[in-house]
């Protein structure tokens, strides 16, 4: 326990996307001379800013976000150990400043990356890796089926064109016999091992229905912002469609709207649909969570000012 205590704690905003983390983590850092670090795997990108609900300069308040365009769209790979390095950096530096490090995002794998004594040393099989892409490239739809039955939890948060990653599930799996989802979410952290920070968790949740008018209406203000204009640019430079930042919900879309292959009318509504089902994919991560708080924002104006205060008064005991 004594050595457990001197683990640095660190303040984690989690939940499904257009959930009010962004709001509240700038509300919080205001009363706890807080810094604010990204959890969010499209934030990092530089160029990637409406889509990625960035939040701008403007909104921010001089509050210091950090992990936040740190990376050129073609970076071939963001993983969790990398996230985990640059963010382990970004909160040393607020502690030593003498600042109440919060990490907010959606991202469920970087959370843990700081919160679970998490291990990365994954195992690669050039050989395994070359049949999983054959496996692929054969049935997309069997190898996820695949995938299904053997990493149900990596599965469900990969979508089904994702070959990248399923293959990367796969190879792991044929080489080692163990899920993907065991090296970067052992939740019952059957090792015993220290986790990197102490965290207070905080979920934030809402009404499933108000959760997707959210959704919904945030996409529409997004175009009405310049996201198409964004997404244009970014699919002018002829980066590669394989990368990662590539992949990225909102720009995807657009993307096959560019290529002529849908109307702009039918991308903005992929895009709604998409987010949607990225939500629950999110909810359905958290939720095994048995550490997190949770907290239903639904009535979110009426209660923002008193959860403000209860929160910011546990964040600092």
């Amino acid at each position: 326990m004594e050595e457990q205590s001197r683990r640095q704690r660190i303040v984690c905003i989690v939940g499904p996307t257009a959930c009010h983390k962004t709001e509240l983590s700038i509300e919080l850092a205001k009363r706890v001379s807080g810094e604010i670090v990204s959890a969010d795997s499209v934030q990092v990108y530089f160029g990637m800013d409406i889509g990625s609900a960035k939040p701008p300069l403007s909104e921010r308040q001089w509050i210091p976000h950090h992990l936040i365009d740190c990376l050129p769209i073609n970076t071939p790979e963001f993983s969790a150990s990398m996230f985990r390095a640059m963010a382990t950096e970004a909160i040393d530096g607020i502690v030593q400043r003498g600042n109440t490090p919060i990490v907010v995002g959606g991202s469920g794998l970087y959370v843990n990356a700081l919160t679970y004594p998490l291990g990365f040393a994954i195992p690669r099989n050039d050989a395994a890796r070359e049949n999983a892409i054959l496996e692929y490239d054969k049935s997309a739809e069997a190898a996820y089926a695949r995938l299904t039955s053997v990493d149900p939890i990596t599965a469900e948060r990969l979508h089904p064109n994702d070959k990248k990653r399923i293959v990367r599930a796969l190879e792991v799996y044929d080489c080692s016999g163990q899920p993907l989802s065991s090296y970067g979410a052992d939740f019952q952290n059957s090792r015993g091992q220290e986790a990197p920070f102490e965290p207070m968790l905080i979920g934030l949740t809402m009404d499933r229905e108000k959760l997707y008018e959210r959704i919904n209406l945030r996409v529409d203000l997004m175009m009405e912002r310049g996201l198409l204009a964004e997404a244009k640019a970014i699919f002018d430079a002829n980066y590669d469609r394989a990368l990662p930042a590539m992949k990225s919900i909102g720009y995807q879309q657009l993307f096959t709207y560019f290529d002529g292959n849908c109307s702009l009318k039918e991308a903005v509504e992929k895009i709604k649909q998409d987010t949607r089902h990225f939500a629950k994919r999110q909810l359905t991560w958290f939720k095994r969570d048995d550490r997190i708080v949770w907290h239903d924002v639904t009535e979110w104006d009426e209660m923002k000012t008193d959860l403000i205060e209860k929160l910011a008064q546990d964040a600092q005991v």
